[in-house]
């Protein structure tokens, strides 16, 4: 029960620094509205091809945005407990009596919030653009996208604290991600792909 307080506590006092900094959503969700503009008209054409799965681009183009959104929007929240660690604020919060599952657990609470809000911004941007929902889909899909999230919150955090280093952590998290995000069938579908991919 003290870990689940704990957490909570943590939560809230990363979730006051994430409410009085909203340009952090605005910046999160930006490149995945660019994308949604500038890359989603270019698969227009390519929807009608063989192979194609049904239901126009958006429909195929909108959820790989929210996967690559939960994956690369947590993969960089290491960057702020290595600046953390730097300035000497989890030393500080080590020595408190909460627990250190908390400390972790309750910022990754906090991004997987901050993603799914971020999510939910982007499905209704993308609504006239030709985005086609459902409700209970969107329940779903937000559902899958904060555990997507907080799974790679947890995992950025965890090499976060080996490295301690923006310079070697930087590489690790983004050439991990980069194939996993483009042979995932995130942003095109893998049934148009080489046979070889």
């Amino acid at each position: 029960m003290k870990v689940l307080r704990d957490t909570w506590l943590v939560f809230g006092r990363y979730f006051s620094i994430f409410i009085h900094n909203p340009a952090w959503v605005a910046i999160g969700v930006l490149q995945p509205v660019l994308y949604l503009v500038l890359f989603a008209p270019l698969l227009k054409p390519i929807a009608s091809m063989r192979g194609f799965p049904p239901g126009g681009a958006y429909n195929v183009f909108v959820p790989g945005l929210l996967v690559q959104l939960g994956m690369f929007g947590a993969a960089g929240v290491g960057f702020s407990l290595i600046s953390e660690l730097r300035m000497g604020v989890i030393e500080r919060l080590r020595v408190t009596p909460v627990s250190r599952v908390a400390l972790l657990f309750g910022r990754a609470l906090r991004d997987m919030f901050s993603i799914v809000l971020q999510s939910l911004i982007l499905i209704l941007i993308a609504l006239p653009f030709g985005l086609s929902i459902h409700p209970l889909g969107v329940v779903v899909v937000l559902l899958l996208i904060g555990l997507i999230g907080l799974l790679t919150a947890s995992i950025a955090y965890a090499v976060a604290l080996a490295v301690k280093s923006e310079d070697t952590y930087a590489p690790i998290v983004f050439t991990a991600a980069l194939p996993i995000l483009l042979l995932s069938g995130v942003l095109l579908p893998m049934s148009i792909a080489p046979q070889w991919l």
